[in-house]
Parts: C-alpha cells; structure tokens; sequence
C-alpha cells in the first residue's frame, strides 16, 4: 500500500477489557480478592517508596509463591485466554483495518499498558498488534518468573509513543530511539496516531498525542461513571469521552471512522502540496514551463 500509515494506540485494563487483568484468573487462582490485593499493593509501595507497577510485580510473585504456584511465562499465558472484553472488541481490530483500507490507510494498532505483557499474549486479541509495550518479568533457568525486566508507569508509557513514531519497537534499541530522525523519514507521524485509553494514567500520552497533532480518545466501562473521561475531555487532554462500547456501528466506530478519513484527506493535501513545490522548483529551474496544478493523487 503505497498511503499513509496510521495507528491507533490502546491501554488494555478498563479500556479493552472491563477489570484489571490479574482479576480474571490469577487473584482467584492464589485466594485474594481484587481489594485486598491492590490495597496491599499500594501499603508495599508507599512503605518502600517504591514505584506502583513494581509493587505490583512483587506482590505477584509473592502471592503466588505462597499459594504454591511459581509464576512462569506459560503460566500467565494461560491466564491471558481468561480474558473477558468491552462489547465488539475481538471483531474491532478487523473492521477498522478494512475500513482503513477502503481509505488507502494501512492502519497498525499497538498496546502501551501498565499490565504484564505475558498474560496480554496469551488473550484472545494478541494477534491484531504489531506490537505489545507492557511490564513483563525476567525468569530463571526453571522457567520462573525472577525479576522484573520492564516496568511500564503512566510517565514511561510516553517513550513508547516515540519508538511508534519512529518506528524502534525493539526495547533494548534506545542508541536509535534517541538519535535525530527527520520527519519525513518517521514510520508513524503523530497526526497519524489515534490514542485511546481509560484514566488519569493514560493523560501523559493522551496530552502529548494531542500535543503533537494527534487525536486521544478518553473511554468508560458502558453504564458506568464517565467522570473521569468528562473531565479529560473538558480539561482539553482528549477530543472524546465515550462509552467503551466497540460494537460495528456505535458511536466509538464512528468517531475513529471520521478521524481516519481525516488522516486520509490530510495525506491528499501534503502530497499535493509536495507536487506544487516539485512544480515551482522545475518552474524556477526553466524546466516544464507552463506546468499546470498536478492532479490530486
């Protein structure tokens, strides 16, 4: 496809799917209630001054090596296929690639989440990302989780927004990351980007897409309290408040829909800006005179 490509970025808990990851299966598996469990998160974390996403990590481990159930890759994996979703999620990806499509648009979608990576490969939806930016662990020669290798928090997630725009999506690469890339040369450009995500968390990306020429997308679990996203949304972080309804023909189609035309028909106005200035240089070069408006592509 020789158009524009464009992405659209998701957290993953209360933005794809309605709770946090770890509740499905996990928590239930090791005997703790969600309450309990995050409360002690966040009591090991302020104890420790410790960062809320390695907290989190730890206690995992903890908890499991308790309850005798040593955390292994394949193990959270098989707790990703517990996943449940918003309304029309699992069929979203396919239809916005079509329509994409119908655009000339060859449309990516990526993940930036605060949640651990194993267990979002083994979902239902892994296969619709190019790829998956997300806390994971680091395991030992038995296969057991040890150490955490990336720990994803609201403020880290903004860096993974330019390893899109540029197109670093190997972690360990930071020497190309943080070199100079012309825009012109940029994989993704920013106004090509759409951001979506549920809560104050995601404000960092949300503002900096937005920042950049973007479109951010603020989401609330449907009947549920939009408070949250109203607020993004007057506060001028987002362009959207919505319900997380993904369903062909909701509301949350139809406002995606209208950003990727909008992505098309700004590509149609730089190239055809582009071919009036190869026509001025030839004008000015004494070649082609008389060189007409090129015709829109």
């Amino acid at each position: 496809m020789n158009g524009p490509r464009a992405c659209l970025i998701y957290d993953f808990d209360k933005t794809l799917s309605p709770k946090d990851m770890q509740e499905f299966s996990f928590l239930p598996e090791v005997g703790m209630e969600p309450a309990d469990f995050w409360a002690e998160c966040r009591r090991f974390s302020l104890e420790h001054e410790a960062d809320g996403v390695l907290a989190y990590m730890y206690k995992m481990l903890e908890k499991a090596r308790a309850a005798g159930k040593p955390v292994t890759r394949e193990m959270l994996r098989a707790q990703g296929a517990k996943i449940e979703f918003f309304p029309g999620v699992e069929d979203w990806f396919s239809r916005v690639n079509r329509f994409g499509d119908s655009l000339g648009i060859e449309v990516e979608h990526y993940i930036i989440s605060s949640g651990l990576k194993e267990i979002i490969e083994g979902s239902a939806i892994s296969g619709a990302f190019r790829a998956v930016f997300a806390a994971s662990y680091c395991y030992d020669e038995n296969g057991v989780a040890c150490w955490p290798s990336t720990a994803v928090n609201y403020t880290s997630k903004t860096q993974y927004l330019f390893r899109i725009n540029k197109g670093i999506l190997d972690v360990t690469n930071d020497v190309d990351l943080n070199n100079y890339t012309p825009e012109e040369r940029r994989a993704i450009p920013f106004p090509n980007m759409i951001y979506v995500g549920d809560g104050l968390t995601d404000v960092p990306c949300m503002k900096l897409t937005r920042t950049k020429g973007g479109y951010s997308v603020a989401v609330y679990a449907p009947g549920g309290s939009s408070a949250i996203a109203d607020d993004m949304l007057l506060q001028n972080r987002v362009d959207y408040a919505m319900a997380a309804d993904y369903r062909e023909g909701g509301e949350l189609e139809k406002a995606v829909f209208h950003l990727l035309r909008r992505i098309a028909e700004a590509d149609k106005c730089v190239r055809l800006h582009n071919q009036h200035i190869d026509a001025a240089v030839k004008r000015k070069r004494g070649g082609a005179e008389g060189l007409s408006a090129p015709q829109t592509p």
